[in-house]
């Protein structure tokens, strides 16, 4: 069965849809000044729909997402960075200059994930 993925950028979240109802979504924000970036905080595939391929589809959806908008990935979710190291050639590494401004971002305001 095939997942439906929407993008609820003014919430933060990508979600994975099956009929409607939601089986994973990543949590994230968007690198606020400088060089923009979207930043993976969390990814989670609801009880029950794991096995699926839902999280790397939705990893691979978020990069998708990046590229389109000419923008790159700091994947801070352990899963992203984990789905990340194992498809090189879909992610590519975010500069550490990056890294350390998203890693500043979420520690200035981590109630928020």
């Amino acid at each position: 069965m095939t997942v439906d993925i929407r993008d609820e950028r003014a919430a933060g979240l990508l979600e994975a849809r099956d009929g409607g109802q939601v089986v994973g979504r990543i949590a994230y924000f968007v690198l606020a000044g400088g060089v923009p970036a979207l930043v993976a905080v969390h990814t989670v595939v609801e009880p029950g729909q794991e096995g699926r391929g839902i999280g790397g589809d939705l990893v691979r959806a978020f990069y998708g997402i990046a590229a389109g908008e000419g923008v790159p990935v700091v994947p801070l979710c352990p899963y992203a960075a984990a789905w990340a190291a194992r498809h090189p050639d879909e992610a590519p590494e975010p500069p550490a200059e990056l890294v350390a401004a998203a890693q500043k971002q979420l520690a200035e305001d981590p109630s928020q994930w």
